[in-house]
């Protein structure tokens, strides 16, 4: 089968060569000192997933059809890459592979000929550089679309990815992009701070602000109706009791979170996009809890005020320290 894989960042590079591993032709669209890395040398993954190494088709843009898609640029990124490549891929098969609310009904909009998908990924991957990839979490992603039950096509496309990687189908996609959502609130206090991910929940203070960005979001869901799905050990219901629960209490959630990453330093992907020198997604991330909650005539004042931190952060370039951050909650 060819497949394309539209960015050569962290995930999109682990998933071509977990793919390429599998027999299926690789295109990968690549910019700047990527393309011509990948074009000289390949994609070496390496981690939780083995040793790999694959010298798939690197180029800008496509120019052939492709049997399957995967849209694995940042969430800010995704419109204006799907766009460049609309010309070849309308029509095709596309699994959108990022974080936020918004990637599967983007590509609908601009794809209105082809099959959407979105793929929840708990995989940690690390960029080290133009086709060099750690995965430092090696672990489950599942399939889906729509708040409904996994349809043939979801489970058909399911199958291809879980002969590469874990891949569940996922019934109440939506609902489990929700709770996805609220494992991201992890990304903002690393990219604030330039600690791990690790390091933030080792402290107290940090993991109270953490804590408190997570219930939020938990609110502002169950305010806009959302039931939300069962993913990395969270559920509806467990996430409903966590919002109930005093602060104190729910600070279980971000250690257990935590204890599923192992000692690997965890930098985010928001801090990551940081050390490249990129934008970031956190308006997609923290940013999206506050339009949801503006949506539904409620505020969101944790998640704006990490939103605005990390934009000073990518304006300045200098890090908080916890007594910068204890002095902007007071």
């Amino acid at each position: 089968m060819r497949i394309a894989v539209i960015g050569a960042g962290a995930l999109g590079s682990t998933f071509a060569c977990l793919l390429a591993a599998q027999g299926h032709d690789l295109v990968v669209t690549a910019r700047g000192a990527a393309l011509p890395a990948v074009l000289a040398d390949g994609i070496r993954l390496t981690g939780g997933f083995g040793d790999l190494l694959a010298h798939p088709i690197a180029v800008e843009r496509l120019v052939a059809p492709c049997d399957l898609a995967l849209i694995c640029t940042k969430a800010q990124d995704a419109a204006a890459a799907i766009t460049e490549n609309a010309a070849v891929l309308d029509g095709t098969p596309v699994i959108i592979v990022q974080n936020g609310l918004d990637g599967v009904a983007t590509a609908r909009r601009l794809l209105p000929r082809s099959d959407c998908f979105g793929l929840i990924t708990i995989v940690a991957a690390h960029y080290e550089g133009p086709g060099r990839v750690r995965v430092t979490t090696a672990a489950q992603s599942y399939l889906g679309r729509g708040d409904g039950r996994a349809d043939a096509a979801t489970r058909h496309w399911q199958a291809v990815m879980h002969a590469a990687a874990p891949t569940l189908a996922l019934d109440n996609f939506i609902g489990a992009q929700w709770t996805k959502l609220v494992v991201n609130m992890l990304n903002a206090l690393p990219a604030i701070t330039g600690m791990s991910v690790q390091d933030v929940i080792g402290q107290a203070g940090l993991r109270r602000l953490m804590t408190r960005s997570m219930r939020e979001t938990v609110r502002v869901g169950l305010a806009s109706g959302v039931r939300f799905g069962t993913l990395q050990g969270l559920s509806h219901r467990r996430l409903r009791l966590f919002a109930l629960a005093p602060v104190w209490a729910g600070q279980v959630l971000p250690r257990s979170l935590r204890a599923r990453m192992g000692t690997v330093p965890n930098q985010g992907s928001t801090l990551q996009s940081l050390a490249r020198g990129q934008r970031t997604e956190i308006d997609f991330l923290n940013g999206a809890v506050v339009l949801a909650a503006a949506a539904v005539g409620l505020a969101a004042p944790v998640n704006a005020r990490l939103t605005d931190l990390v934009h000073e952060v990518e304006r300045s370039g200098v890090f908080l320290t916890p007594a910068d951050l204890r002095s902007r909650f007071r």
